[in-house]
């Protein structure tokens, strides 16, 4: 062959190759944040943030409902609104031009006219939103709003036409989720570029926070107008009360113009807003697109840490969704130079050893995922988590389950932020404070808690449960009991880390007290009552005496002694039942819409994938003779469970991440058991959705430089593992150690299309 005939093969072969390599995505490009939107709770949204970021600005459509914020079914938008935190809401902005409306407007109100908001109506073709950016094209203002964020700071460009009435409308009280009240508001201009103000809020009866605000404008506004419940102030400089408190400020136009908004939030002054906006932009100074390319920088570093390879677009969609999620719900709510305000209102300053405090909902049964995805993903993340419970328990005395708005929420069931701190310390990410984090965990388990700084800290009912070894039916959630002996188990684990032999033994034993609410005939857990009797009338699927679960659910719940939990059932019988439920589960698609959190109700419900009770489920297959099982249903719910739509998503109450983690790590062969509480550190294996999957670790805190995944002969027919290797040495069981993973190296499955037995 002649070398012009070479060269032209060549060239041709680089010209068909070039489509297929032009599409070549990374993996932010996968990221879809309008998937799960509808029907979904408050803390996701399409809108812009930075990872756990304070600011989470994003277009809401819902009056005060459950799961109010952003519904993708609802085609108008009443306003972009700065904080998506768990039951914390505030600051909407929204363009606006025609009639004068001086409220948000609900779905079904008007658009024009007397009764109207000043909410618009928009079309989802013309709106697009990728991690740290987000736009749309407002139809009947005729507005492009595109939207940005640093972590405290909020930035917006609106395309204005030509309009004699065009406004920007901004306002303290917002609808959300779980309702918002403004007890004093002020709104102040400062300049013709320039507002700022507070709202003192509250909220679910204990979260008080007062935000704070600075907002710049790029271009004079001709006019500040003030309101209050939906009427004008005479005052042309500032607006003040309480509820609903609002402000606009006019451009008007004779051609289309661009204005440009810059927000700085503070929960502790407007000094230290204006402080958060000057560092957080003082590189971007207007430049709307310098911060996307950075918030987009910041976001890829992320998601960077675990890349996948497969055959699947949409899975790869899924996965990185998914992954996004888990680090959008929690909320950093300490200033840039470590101001915050503690649960009683009093202004901290963070020491230089910690980086900052982040709040949001409950760690409840995070464990099983979330840990160990923060921990491979982000350890940084995980030593901030653990330092924002030190110093909350320094400053105000106890630990937070749930610690939104660094209060004391007492949401949920069990300390379960306490298994996030003993697997700190046990992987090594956390090397200091050991005894001070052990003191903090051991009040929990200890000491029966009092109202504190107007929250609910602690373990209630902690002294009945020392004392008879189970939380009874008028004391509370029998529930209560498998939480509680938990959080034992993850006392004792730091007892023996930090070397207190005698507290470790006490606290094992005591981790046994699970047993104490299994009837020993039925095997099942029962609701007991405080003369030691069983209830009468027992329902097997009743969700009275749980917590938004039935005892079929809860009698597999024992993370921490699951070997213990088959032998006292036994074994055959355990079996049974787990195939039973996850047949009968299947044709459901493993969702259980009436236990995510209805009281009162019987109905024979199994497998609930879309709540944290049983999520844990799938993976007790490789505890008994059939982990075989365990790469079935694992697979089958990452195939029905979620899907990559904004109506579905995840069929169930996402409030944190934890079901999203569930997919990442699912799909990468991977999760924790009792959240990587034990001095192994096992994570158990399952069939893995990609053939390949590498893990680039963090070389400030292991010593490994990647760990990758390889499933050969993978397909969804060849869904069961025939063998594996760890470095290339046979492994015997169905498990790996998280130690094994962080020193680097190299995991092979081969699979194939019949389980090994």
């Amino acid at each position: 062959m002649s070398l012009l005939k070479r060269v032209l093969l060549f060239c041709l072969f680089i010209y068909a190759c070039a489509p297929v390599l032009a599409q070549k995505k990374a993996p932010i490009d996968y990221v879809d944040p309008f998937i799960g939107t509808s029907n979904s709770r408050w803390m996701l949204f399409p809108g812009a943030t930075m990872p756990n970021g304070m600011v989470k600005l994003s277009p809401d459509n819902q009056g005060n409902v459950w799961q109010g914020g952003y519904e993708y079914s609802v085609g108008s938008i009443h306003g972009f609104t700065h904080i998506h935190g768990w039951i914390m809401a505030g600051l909407l902005t929204m363009p606006a031009n025609g009639d004068l409306a001086l409220k948000p407007g609900s779905p079904d109100e008007p658009f024009k006219g007397a009764n109207a908001g000043f909410h618009s109506r928009f079309r989802h073709d013309q709106e697009h939103a990728s991690p740290g950016y987000y736009s749309v094209y407002l139809l009947d203002p005729h507005v492009k709003a595109e939207l940005t964020a640093t972590e405290r700071t909020g930035v917006q460009r609106y395309s204005f036409p030509a309009d004699s009435s065009n406004r920007i409308m901004v306002q303290l009280s917002v609808p959300s989720e779980y309702g918002l009240e403004i007890k004093d508001a002020v709104i102040t201009k400062n300049s013709s570029t320039e507002i700022q103000g507070y709202a003192k809020s509250s909220t679910a009866g204990f979260n008080d926070y007062t935000l704070y605000f600075v907002m710049q404008f790029s271009k004079p506004f001709a006019q500040f107008h003030g309101y209050v419940n939906q009427q004008e102030t005479n005052n042309d400089h500032e607006v003040k009360g309480s509820k609903d408190v609002g402000a606009y400020v006019t451009y008007p136009t004779s051609k289309p113009e661009q204005v440009m908004i810059r927000t700085g939030i503070s929960f502790v002054s407007i000094d230290q807003a204006r402080i958060n906006l000057d560092s957080e932009l003082k590189d971007y100074n207007w430049d709307f697109d310098k911060l996307v390319k950075a918030n987009r920088a910041t976001w890829s570093k992320i998601l960077n840490t675990i890349t996948v390879e497969g055959d699947s677009e949409t899975e790869k969609k899924k996965f990185y969704t998914n992954l996004y999620r888990c680090f959008t719900s929690k909320m950093i709510m300490s200033d840039v130079n470590g101001k915050y305000t503690d649960a009683c209102e009093n202004v901290q300053q963070l020491p230089s050893n910690r980086k900052a405090m982040i709040g949001g909902d409950a760690y409840w049964n995070s464990f099983w995922n979330l840990n160990l995805l923060w921990t491979l993903a982000s350890p940084q993340t995980v030593e901030k988590l653990v330092g924002t419970q030190l110093e909350m328990y320094e400053k105000t005395g106890w630990l937070s389950k749930g610690p939104t708005g660094i209060e004391y929420s007492g949401i949920m069931e069990g300390s379960h932020e306490m298994a996030l701190i003993t697997s700190a310390y046990l992987k090594g990410i956390m090397k200091n404070d050991a005894e001070t984090a052990y003191k903090a965990m051991k009040k929990n388990v200890e000491v029966e808690p009092q109202p504190t700084c107007g929250g609910y800290p602690g373990n209630p009912q902690i002294s009945a449960y020392a004392k008879y070894g189970y939380i009874s039916t008028e004391k509370g959630a029998t529930s209560k009991t498998l939480d509680y002996a938990y959080d034992d188990w993850c006392v004792a684990q730091m007892a023996k880390y930090i070397g207190k032999q005698d507290d470790y033994q006490f606290f094992l034993n005591r981790s046994a007290n699970w047993k104490n609410v299994f009837d020993p005939v039925r095997k099942y857990v029962v609701p007991k009552k405080d003369n030691g009797q069983f209830i009468d009338n027992f329902d097997l699927f009743s969700v009275d005496h749980f917590v938004e679960g039935n005892s079929w659910q809860y009698s597999f719940y024992v993370p921490h002694d699951v070997p213990g939990l088959v032998k006292y059932i036994d074994k055959d019988v355990f079996l049974k039942r787990l195939e039973i439920g996850f047949k009968r589960s299947e044709p459901h698609q493993f969702a259980a819409h009436a236990l995510d959190r209805t009281w009162g109700q019987s109905a024979e419900y199994y497998i609930n994938q879309g709540n944290e009770v049983n999520m844990q489920a799938a993976y007790l297959f490789n505890y008994t003779e059939k982990p075989y099982l365990t790469q079935y249903y694992t697979r089958r719910i990452l195939d029905v469970f979620y899907d990559d739509s904004p109506y579905v998503g995840w069929n169930g109450d996402e409030d944190e991440g934890q079901m999203g983690a569930w997919f990442v790590l699912s799909s990468m062969g991977l999760f924790e058991m009792n959240g990587g509480t034990s001095p192994d550190l096992r994570i158990d294996l399952t069939s893995p959705l990609f053939n390949q999957i590498r893990i680039t670790l963090n070389p400030g805190y292991y010593k490994g430089k990647s760990f990758t995944i390889n499933a050969y002969n993978n397909s969804a027919k060849n869904i069961y593992i025939q063998s594996a290797k760890l470095n290339g040495k046979a492994l015997s069981g169905n498990f790996i150690s998280f130690k094994d993973l962080v020193a680097g190296g190299k995991l092979e499955m081969n699979m194939g299309p019949m389980p090994v037995k």
